[in-house]
Order: structure tokens, then sequence, then C-alpha cells
């Protein structure tokens, strides 16, 4: 700790641009926060703006009503999902090509068309999109939550179901319906994470977090399977469901397993999948072992392991791993990022903020690795739902920064001892979980 307040200097540095992007100066961290993308509203890219305007008049295109929550990179793609929660949204699955927009405030285009965005059509099209992923196998994993609204406003227009896309020919390569048995009648799930194993892309597995049905929906590329897990470590914490963010305070007491980040593969074979309810400040961890075995799953309590809490500023959305072991998550309380090491035990004295901005990062909803660089989708998602935005400003936020520079300095740079084999009776234990699991 002592390291990281040595070299961890706190400043706001204001914004500034550079090259054609925003630079914002974070009030914490080293390194600025590059404004790669910035919407006051959402716009998309119609054929013709006679199509634009026609679409207005009918209401099918209301920009007012649009917020993006998910981002995904691949290649020359930034995908940007926003859910049907209101009327007038046209795409619920979008990209942004790279190569044609460096900056700015680029429209929208549906993916992989207009015709696969229609609302309400069941197996030939997505409705609502969260959050996605695409995988080193060239397949992106988007969950169709078949819902249009949100709250008491929700109507299941269409079955949830799993689609995979072939980023290479924008072709779907399997669509999977889950089963009755894998939701329940307050089923709503936000995040997908996608777990490869040794056997390739055949040896793939979604996990799928349910966070109002308190739940987690496993698939199997392979067996072409699911099934649900049920555990008290998805449910809310009673204690932390009282939130200030954007200058409004409310209460999202319901809010169970959300945000999840996989490990890197072991020399067993397997991950450790990392898990948050919204409405808590802990992280809770298990092997894939146990999730990937559909009769183990529902007969494992004790595998789930119980982790630090992150403090009281600690409600995470999203968070994601890169390939070295480095935990990135989103703590909308402080309109920041934070990181983790797990070479080192999981405990507060071991997480650093690497980046905060009380303008530019008002509610981080999705943070991604690509490539050496972290992505933010920043959205002001309370301001939204509970109040009023102001379309004059700016709203909505895609913000870069390399990881080598954001963690500099930090306790998340460099771990004090080398990377440890995972596994053996619990097998939770990536890099550092062994003397992590001493303390449990």
């Amino acid at each position: 700790m002592l390291r990281e307040l040595l070299f961890v200097t706190f400043l706001h540095l204001g914004s500034c641009s550079v090259d054609g992007f925003q630079k914002f100066g974070t009030q914490i961290g080293q390194a600025p926060l590059l404004e790669r993308f910035f919407w006051r509203t959402m716009d998309f890219a119609y054929p013709d703006e006679g199509s634009r305007k026609l679409a207005m008049m009918k209401g099918d295109y209301v920009p007012e009503n649009a917020l993006p929550v998910g981002i995904e990179i691949w290649r020359n793609k930034l995908f940007v999902t926003i859910p049907r929660w209101r009327n007038g949204i046209p795409a619920t699955l979008n990209y942004i090509s790279l190569d044609a927009n460096r900056g700015g405030s680029p429209k929208l285009t549906p993916y992989p068309n207009w015709a696969q965005n229609k609302a309400g059509a069941c197996g030939s099209a997505i409705t609502t999109a969260y959050r996605i992923h695409a995988d080193v196998c060239d397949r992106l994993w988007v969950l169709d939550t078949g819902t249009i609204g949100i709250g008491n406003t929700t109507i299941q227009a269409c079955p949830y179901t799993l689609n995979v896309f072939d980023l290479t020919t924008d072709k779907i390569l399997r669509q999977y319906r889950l089963k009755a048995e894998d939701i329940n009648m307050n089923t709503f799930i936000a995040n997908i994470a996608v777990d490869l194993g040794k056997g390739g892309c055949e040896d793939a597995f979604a996990y799928m977090s349910d966070e109002l049905g308190y739940g987690l929906i496993v698939y199997s590329w392979e067996q072409n399977k699911s099934w649900r897990i049920t555990h008290s470590y998805f449910m809310p914490d009673p204690l932390a469901g009282d939130y200030n963010i954007g200058g409004l305070n409310f209460q999202w007491g319901e809010e169970g397993i959300f945000g999840m980040s996989l490990s890197p593969i072991s020399v067993s074979g397997y991950r450790t999948l990392f898990f948050h309810p919204l409405s808590s400040r802990r992280e809770f961890a298990v092997s894939t072992r146990i999730l990937r075995d559909e009769k183990l799953s529902q007969d494992s309590y004790h595998e789930f392991q119980v982790l630090s809490e992150r403090g009281q500023l600690g409600h995470c959305t999203a968070s994601v791993m890169d390939e070295n072991g480095l935990q990135f998550f989103n703590l909308i309380d402080q309109n920041a990022v934070g990181c983790w090491n797990s070479a080192l035990p999981y405990a507060p004295e071991n997480h650093a903020v690497i980046a905060r901005h009380d303008e530019a990062m008002i509610f981080p909803a999705d943070v991604k690795v690509n490539r050496g660089m972290l992505w933010i989708m920043s959205d002001r998602m309370p301001v939204f739902l509970l109040s009023t935005l102001n379309y004059s400003d700016v709203n909505f936020r895609v913000l870069t920064v390399p990881v080598r520079d954001a963690i500099a300095g930090t306790v998340c740079e460099s771990s004090p001892w080398a990377v440890l084999p995972c596994c053996g009776s619990n097998e939770v234990r990536s890099r550092g979980w062994q003397r992590l699991q001493v303390s449990l």
C-alpha cells in the first residue's frame, strides 16, 4: 500500500484535445483517459436521411430513449448494445467501424443487419441484447433476453435465446433457446462470460448470470445443453442496496449476481469464475471444474468461495480479467475503475483505483480488455432511469487507456511472488490463490 501511495498521484488535469481525441486527466492514477467516442444521444446509420426522418415520425426511432450498456471489440469493430427499455430503439446489437471512425460521435450500424434487429421477430432477430462476448474463435456470443421494457413495463416478446455469430461471415452459427427450467418468473440476465478450455473452440461454455432470479445458467457448446445452478452467494446483500450516483440517491436492493470474470486457464485445464452481486461489495469465486459438470454443479455448495469486501464504496457492475490475471472492475459509486492482480490475495490493500473522473465516468457500465488496451463504457444509467438526462450535454462515452499505463506504479503492476499452479482439492486458486485459501 505504501508503494501505491508513493507512486499514484492525485490530480485533476481537466481535459484537452490530442490528435482529434479528447483526453481526460483522471482524478486518480497517472494515465490519462482517451475519449474515443462520445454521444449526447445515440444515432443510427440509416440508408438515407429520408429513412431516418420516417423512422422518427413513426416512433421507430426516438433518440432520447436509447441507452448504450455494453461494448465488445473484435478486430476493426466496436460493438455497442442498446436494450429496448423504451420505445423507439431501431437496433439492439450494433457496431462502429474503427477503421472509418477515429473519434467523434459515429452513427451505429445494426449488426449483422437491420432485419436481424427487428423487435419481437422470434427466431430470426434479436430483440434485446445487453453485454456480449467475442471469443478467440471469432465467434460473437449474444444472449437475446427477448424483452421489451424494464421493470413493471417488461414484456417477454420472445424466449431467452443464445445467439452465436461467426464474425468472419456475419452469419449465425447457432441459436439455443434456454429451457423452461433454466429461468424463473423473476429472471433477468444482463451478463455473459465465455470459457474456452484446452479442447479448443468446441470446448466452450457460456455462463449467464440471472440478476433478479438469483441463478447461473451454464451452456455447453459441445453438448448443446444448458443447466441452472443456484447458490445463496448469488443473492444481494440486504445491507448493500443503497446507492448514491450522479447526484441521485436510490435503492436497488434486489440486484443479485451480475458481473463475472474468468481467470487464465490453469495447468489442470480449468479456470476460476469470479462473480459478484450488484447489490454487494464482496467478490465470490468457483472453479469451472464445478460449473462444467452438470451433476457436480448441483451439489457443490462448499466449492464456492467467499472473498473479501471491496470497501464501503464497492458496488461493481462489469468486470474482466486479462490473460495475465489482471482483473479490472467498474466501481460505480466512485465513477471509477479498479484493478486487482490475482497473484495477490483478494483484499482492499491489493486493489487500486486506476482511473476516476466525476464527469466522464458517471456510471461505468461495461469494461473490456483487448490487445493490451482497456475499454470503458460510461452511460449515466441511473440518471436515465430515475431522472432526466441533459441531452445538450455528453451523456455516453467510450474511453480507453493502455493497461500498462493504467497500472503503472500501483499494486497491480507486479506481484511479490511467482505464478502458482491452480487446483488440488480446492481448485479455485488462480496464481496467488494458494496463499489466499489459508485466510478463508
